[in-house]
């Protein structure tokens, strides 16, 4: 079944981006690879949100797993029709892929959140941990004057615009991937239905017709 091959296809995607997704959520707790700062507290709040981790993450990886074990799962077909279960089967995919809706969905939210809401910073005007760029709404992602506003830690501002980015783009692919599977698996799972009934009535018509026929051995006067 093609519906069936196209959601293992996207079953793989969603597995690599969910797990890069993991990925850069954990990069953005270590920023310049130190571990200092999460320990201590000066993460900002969108970091902690675990929008990569649990969001583009793991809740893209439920999806996945069920896309691309489809070719296992048919249901045990329905009363002895294989195509019936495989339909059940796709029909079922789509309920894992509105999880993944919902997952990257959340990722996507809380990446262009804290794309707009800045980092958490130590500023060498302020001689505290603020939000420096809380006011500009976004604005300062252009204004890159201000970036060094943000003393500690180093390039802070760089690392969180290109990890918040990364995030955005991979769970808006995760979301598009996902909306394509529930168009797939209703589609697949409506028309596997379709040729299923249409075979067992074609079965039938066969079965009958071959039921009429003479008995091909002439000698031995047997009912066919």
């Amino acid at each position: 079944m093609c519906y069936g091959r196209c959601a293992r296809c996207i079953g793989y995607k969603l597995l690599i981006l969910a797990l890069l997704s993991i990925v850069a959520n954990i990069l953005l707790y270590f920023p310049n690879g130190e571990t200092r700062y999460a320990s201590d507290h000066h993460l900002g709040k969108y970091v902690e949100c675990l929008h990569g981790i649990l969001g583009g993450g793991f809740l893209v990886l439920i999806p996945a797993a069920v896309f691309i074990g489809l070719h296992n799962d048919d249901c045990c077909g329905c009363f002895g029709h294989e195509d019936c279960g495989k339909s059940c089967a796709m029909l079922s995919s789509v309920l894992a892929a509105f999880i993944g809706i919902i997952g990257s969905g959340y990722c996507i939210i809380i990446s262009a959140l804290g794309l707009s809401h800045g980092p958490y910073c130590f500023t060498h005007i302020e001689r505290n941990w603020i939000y420096p760029f809380t006011e500009s709404s976004g604005g300062y992602l252009f204004e890159y004057n201000r970036w060094s506003e943000c003393q500690e830690p180093h390039n802070i501002v760089q690392w969180n615009v290109t990890l918040f980015s990364i995030l955005l783009v991979l769970g808006g692919i995760e979301f598009i991937l996902c909306f394509i599977q529930i168009i797939n698996g209703i589609l697949g799972g409506l028309c596997g239905l379709c040729c299923s009934h249409e075979e067992v009535t074609l079965s039938k018509l066969l079965v009958s017709s071959h039921s009429c026929l003479p008995c091909c051995n002439c000698s031995i006067k047997e009912p066919c």
